[in-house]
C-alpha cells in the first residue's frame, strides 16, 4: 500500500490492482488503499489452472489496459502471456543481490550463507526463476546481529519502495537498463524445513549465530537437549568476557552451555560464544533462555472481571484468525492450529486495537502458543507483572498545579530504585516558598561504585552493548515521546524544585530536553568513519579506514539552573554514542532526572544504561571524577570546580573530560540598533529564567549617545514584570534557585554600590516567603569593578557606557575577561556586525538576538569557560572514540 500511495504521488496512474481474496472477512491493505481511490481491485484466487491461464481472470486483466506490470510482492504465480502482455512488459522486486540467492528464502540465506552484504534487486520478469535482466539493484552491510526483520525493515522495505518507484519512472523517461544475469555466482536455495534446521556442533561461533539468526522465526534452528528437540531464537555474538551461569549439557556439543541472566551461551568449535535468548520447545511454549531451570515455576494467576472480558476478546480474534477451528479451547495452540508468522502481526495489532491498547510482541505469541498460556501471558503484562525485573517505584506525591505530581526520590541505580548504601537523606527545598519538597537519597562511596559496575556490566556484556545502531535510535525516539507526553508534570516538578516559571520550563526546561532527544535519536545509525588513502607498500596493497566507536561509561555532572535540560544535552549524545552512564544531578534539583529515570525504563532501556546518583558535588562528584572505569566526565557548573575535575580526572587514569564553565558574555549595543529589539532582547539576555543562565548577558555594553534611553526603557520594562508563583501563568520571573544563591545575589550588589556603581533599580529580596530577588540593574560599572569581571549568575544587569564610534575599544573591554561563553552585538550595519563577531572571542555570537540555541547548533566556551561541545554533531564526538585499522591484502 505504500509503494501504491509513492507511484500516485510522483504522478504514475495505476490502472488496477490485482490481490488475494479477503482473509476472514479482512481485505488485504493494499486493496484498502486503491479502493478508497476508485482504483479497480480484483481479487483472484489464482490465475490458471492445469497449466492453463483463467479466462476470467486474463478478460478483467486486460480490461483495464496496463501499459506496465508491476510486482512488489506477489505470492501468486502469474502465468508468462499476463507477464508478457504489457506494452513495457513487468518488473518484479527481490531481496537479494542476484543472481545470488533466488528462490522464495533469500533474506534467510542471507544471513545463513554469512554474507557481507544484503540489498534487493529490480528486475526484467521471464520465464525463468528470478533469472531475469537487472533494471537496478541495491546493497547494504549485514550488521553482525542483523536478524531477517531488522534488514527488511532497516533496508530492504523502505529502500525497496524508494526503487521501484525510481525504476517506474526509468520505465516511462524509456532509460530503464536491462542487464543479462550473470550466471556465475548464482545461487539457488529453497525454503528450509524443520528437519533441515539442525545445528552442527562442528561450526564456528560465527557460523552457529548465522544459522540460528537466518532461521530465525522461520522455521527455527535446533539442537536436541535432554531427549527433546529446543529451537533457538534471538541470535547474538558474544564480544566480551563470559558471564557466569549454570552448566547445560546439550547434545553434540563439545562444550557445554551456560544459562546465565541474560540468556543462554553457547561455543563453537572454536572457542569463541554467543548468546540465545529465547528457546522453544517441542510442544510449542517459548520461554526466555535465561529461564530454563525455572521454566515450570511460573504460578497461574485467578482472572478479575474486567480481565475475563479482555480474554473473551481475544478468543474472537483467535476464532477469527483461526477460521478452521470450531471452538477455541484452552488446549488450542496458535500455531498447530494452523497460524503462520503473518498471523502473529495480526493477533498483535488486532489486540492492540481491541483491547485499550495494549502493546504485545511477536515474541509474546511464540512464548505462548497455547491459549490458556497465551491468556495468563496477556494478564501478567496487563498487571505490569511480565517484565525480567518488575519497576517499583516509591513515589512522593503531591496535589499542584491541578494535577497529582508522582515524584521519585531514591537513587536509581541498574533499572531500580533503591535507597542510599547507608540509608541518609538530606531535604529538597520548593524555593517559592522555602517548604521542603520531600527527602531524597544521599549516595554514598558505595553507591557511586554499584553504579559505575552496572553501567560497565550493561556496556560490556548487556543488551545495550549488542544493540545496533537504529534500534539505540528507537529506544531515544520513545523516550524523547514520553518526556512529551509527561511534559505538563515534568514541567510542573522543575517549577516546585528549581523554581522555573512553568510557562518557560514547558517550552524550554522540557521542550528542549525533547528536542534534544529526538535530534539525537536521529545520529544513532548516521555516526560514520572514513576510508583513508595511504602510501601502498608494493607489491603489497593497503585499505586503511576508521571507526567510530563508543568510549565505554561515562560520567555526568550537570547544574541546578536547567536541570532536565542540562541532562539532556549530555546525556542523549552520550547515548546516542552507545555509550552507558551514571549522571550526578545537581544536589538541589535531583527531582526531574529521577523521573527521567523512571521514564527511561517505560521507553525500554535495559537496566544498567541510564544510573541516577542524587548527592554532593564532594561525595559522588568527586568519586566519579576519580574512579577508574569511567572513561568519559562532562561537566558543566563553575569554573573552580572544573578544574578540581579535571585535575582528578587526569591523576586517576587519562580520563576524557568536556566542561562548560563560567561566564561574564559581553553584550555590544551600538547607537545604530533597533532600540526596540535591543531592550527587549537585552532584558531576555539577562533576565530569562531568573538571570541563572549560563550565556546570561554578563555586561553589557551601551554605546553613549543611546544609553540613558536604553537605561529608561529598560527599567520602565522591568516595572511592568510580575514576581510571583512560578506556577502561575501570568508571572514573569520566578524565585531564584536556593538560598544560598539568593544570598549571594544581594550580596554582589552591595558589593556593586560599596565600589561606586550606580543601583538604578532593584537590589533587594522581594518582601514575601521564598527566595524572590528583584530584577536589577547597576549602571556607571567601570572596567576595575567587581561587577565588571565576576558573574552574577543571577537577575543583576550590570551596564557599561562606551565612546560613540570606539568599536576597537570595546571590543578590547569586551574580551578583557578570562571567560569566553557567549557575546552578542545589535546594531543595523552587517559590515560592523560581522567585523565585531570575528573579534569577539567566545564560543558563541549573537548579532541582533540573544539565547538563540539550538539542538542542531554547536554549544559551548572558550579559554576558562571551557572547552569541549554540547549540541550538534560536534557534541558526539565528545563520547567517542576513532579507531584506525589498516589491512594489507
Amino acid at each position: 500500500s505504500l509503494f501504491y500511495s509513492h507511484l500516485c504521488k510522483e504522478g504514475h496512474r495505476v490502472v488496477g490492482v490485482f490481490t488475494v481474496p479477503d482473509k476472514d472477512g479482512k481485505a488485504d491493505p493494499l486493496a484498502l488503499v486503491a479502493e478508497k481511490d476508485g482504483t479497480p481491485v480484483f481479487k483472484f484466487p489464482k490465475w490458471r489452472v492445469k497449466g492453463k491461464t483463467i479466462k476470467e481472470v486474463a478478460e478483467a486483466y486486460r480490461s483495464v489496459g496496463a501499459e506496465l506490470n508491476v510486482l512488489p510482492f506477489c505470492t501468486q504465480f502469474i502465468p508468462m502471456d499476463i507477464i508478457d502482455s504489457p506494452k513495457h512488459g513487468s518488473i518484479i522486486y527481490h531481496p537479494s543481490i542476484l543472481p545470488r540467492h533466488r528462490g522464495a528464502s533469500a533474506i534467510n540465506w542471507t544471513l545463513i550463507t554469512g554474507d557481507k552484504k544484503a540489498g534487493f534487486s529490480v528486475f526484467w520478469a521471464d520465464d525463468g526463476l528470478d533469472t531475469g535482466p537487472i533494471l537496478l539493484q541495491r546493497s547494504c552491510d549485514v550488521e553482525p546481529n542483523d536478524t531477517v526483520d531488522t534488514l527488511y525493515n532497516r533496508f530492504l522495505f523502505p529502500e525497496g519502495i524508494k526503487a521501484m518507484v525510481e525504476a517506474v519512472q526509468l520505465i516511462a523517461d524509456g532509460k530503464a537498463p536491462r542487464i543479462p544475469q550473470p550466471e556465475e555466482g548464482a545461487t539457488y536455495e529453497g525454503i528450509q524445513k524443520k528437519e533441515n534446521a539442525e545445528i552442527s556442533w562442528n561450526w564456528s561461533a560465527e557460523v552457529l549465530h548465522n544459522w540460528i539468526r537466518g532461521h530465525d522465526k522461520v522455521p527455527g534452528a535446533w539442537t536436541e537437549i535432554n531427549g527433546q528437540m529446543v529451537t533457538f531464537y534471538g541470535s547474538t555474538l558474544l564480544n566480551s568476557s563470559v558471564p557466569p551461569g549454570e552448566p547445560l549439557e546439550i547434545k553434540g556439543a563439545k562444550t557445554p552451555g551456560l544459562v546465565t541472566k541474560n540468556g543462554l551461551v553457547i561455543f563453537g568449535n572454536d572457542g569463541k560464544a554467543l548468546m540465545v535468548r529465547n528457546l522453544q520447545f517441542e510442544d510449542g511454549k517459548m520461554i526466555p533462555a535465561s529461564q530454563y531451570f525455572s521454566a515450570g515455576e511460573t504460578s497461574v494467576v485467578e482472572l478479575t472481571a474486567d480481565e475475563v472480558k479482555v480474554a473473551e476478546t481475544i478468543k474472537v480474534i483467535w476464532a477469527g484468525i483461526l477460521s478452521n477451528v470450531p471452538i477455541i479451547e484452552d488446549s488450542t495452540d496458535f500455531f498447530k492450529s494452523g497460524a503462520s508468522s503473518m498471523d502473529v502481526a495480526r493477533l498483535v495489532e488486532e489486540i492492540r486495537q481491541k483491547c485499550g491498547g495494549l502493546q504485545l510482541q511477536n515474541e509474546d505469541v511464540y512464548m505462548a502458543t497455547k491459549f490458556e498460556d497465551f491468556i495468563q501471558k496477556v494478564v501478567r503484562k496487563l498487571r505490569g507483572e511480565d517484565q525480567e525485573a518488575e519497576l517499583v517505584v516509591d513515589y512522593v506525591s503531591k496535589e499542584v498545579n491541578e494535577m497529582t505530581v508522582k515524584m521519585p526520590y531514591q537513587c536509581f541505580i541498574n533499572g531500580q530504585f533503591t535507597d542510599a548504601d547507608d540509608g541518609k537523606t538530606y531535604d529538597t527545598i520548593n524555593p517559592t516558598d522555602g517548604s521542603i519538597i520531600c527527602k531524597v537519597s544521599y549516595a554514598s562511596l558505595a553507591d557511586v561504585d554499584k553504579a559505575v559496575a552496572a553501567a560497565k556490566d550493561a556496556f560490556e556484556n548487556g543488551e545495550w552493548g549488542r544493540m545496533n545502531a537504529r534500534e539505540r535510535g528507537r529506544l531515544m525516539y520513545r523516550l524523547a515521546d514520553l518526556l512529551e507526553e509527561n511534559q505538563e508534570e515534568l514541567a510542573t516538578i522543575e517549577a516546585l524544585d528549581s523554581g522555573a516559571v512553568y510557562t518557560l520550563a514547558l517550552k524550554t526546561h522540557i521542550g528542549m530536553s525533547v528536542q534534544t532527544f529526538r535530534y539525537f535519536a536521529g545520529w544513532c545509525d548516521k555516526i560514520q568513519g572514513s576510508t583513508i588513502p595511504i602510501n601502498q607498500a608494493r607489491p603489497n596493497r593497503n585499505l586503511t579506514f576508521t571507526k567510530k566507536e563508543p568510549l565505554g561509561v561515562c560520567a555526568i555532572v550537570i547544574p541546578w539552573n536547567y536541570p532536565l535540560m542540562m541532562l539532556a544535552w549530555k546525556s542523549a549524545a552520550c547515548l546516542a554514542a552507545g555509550n552507558t552512564l551514571v549522571l550526578k544531578p545537581a544536589q538541589v534539583t535531583p527531582l526531574t532526572a529521577l523521573k527521567f529515570a523512571e521514564l527511561s525504563v517505560k521507553a525500554g532501556f535495559p537496566k544498567g544504561v541510564i544510573n541516577i546518583i542524587p548527592g554532593s558535588g564532594g561525595i559522588a562528584g568527586q568519586r566519579l571524577s576519580e574512579h577508574p572505569d569511567i572513561r568519559k566526565l562532562g561537566f558543566t557548573g563553575s569554573t573552580p570546580i572544573g578544574k578540581q575535575i579535571m585535575k582528578s580526572c587526569a591523576l586517576s587514569n587519562l580520563k576524557k573530560v568536556s566542561l562548560e564553565l563560567g561566564g561574564k558574555s559581553p553584550l555590544i549595543i551600538f547607537n545604530d540598533c533597533e532600540l526596540d529589539k535591543a531592550v527587549r532582547m537585552g532584558m531576555g539576555a539577562v533576565f530569562f529564567n531568573k538571570g541563572e543562565n549560563c550565556i546570561a548577558a554578563g555586561r553589557l555594553f551601551v554605546e553613549e549617545s543611546i544609553h540613558d534611553e536604553f537605561v529608561t526603557r529598560v527599567v520602565e520594562e522591568i516595572k511592568k514584570m510580575k514576581i510571583g508563583d512560578p506556577l502561575e501563568r501570568s508571572t514573569d520571573h520566578g524565585p531564584q534557585n536556593h538560598k544560598a544563591h539568593l544570598e549571594k545575589l544581594l550580596q554582589y550588589c552591595e558589593t556593586g554600590v560599596k565600589e561606586g556603581a550606580t543601583l538604578v533599580y532593584g537590589g533587594r529580596q522581594v518582601q514575601r516567603p521564598g527566595f524572590f530577588m528583584e530584577p536589577t540593574v547597576f549602571t556607571d560599572v567601570e572596567d576595575h569593578m567587581f561587577l565588571a569581571k565576576e558573574e552574577s549568575f543571577g537577575p543583576i544587569m550590570v551596564i557599561s557606557k562606551f565612546q560613540n564610534g570606539d568599536i576597537d575599544g570595546v571590543l578590547q573591554r569586551a574580551n578583557n575577561t578570562e571567560y569566553g561563553l557567549a557575546s552578542g552585538v545589535f546594531t543595523r550595519d552587517i559590515n560592523k556586525a560581522m567585523y565585531v563577531s570575528e573579534k569577539l572571542e567566545a564560543g558563541t555570537v549573537f548579532i541582533n538576538t540573544y539565547n538563540k540555541t539550538d539542538v542542531a547548533a554547536p554549544f559551548g566556551g572558550v579559554k576558562q569557560s571551557g572547552f569541549g561541545k554540547d549540541l550538534g554533531e560536534e557534541a558526539l564526538n565528545e563520547y567517542l572514540k576513532t579507531k584506525t585499522v589498516t589491512l594489507e591484502y
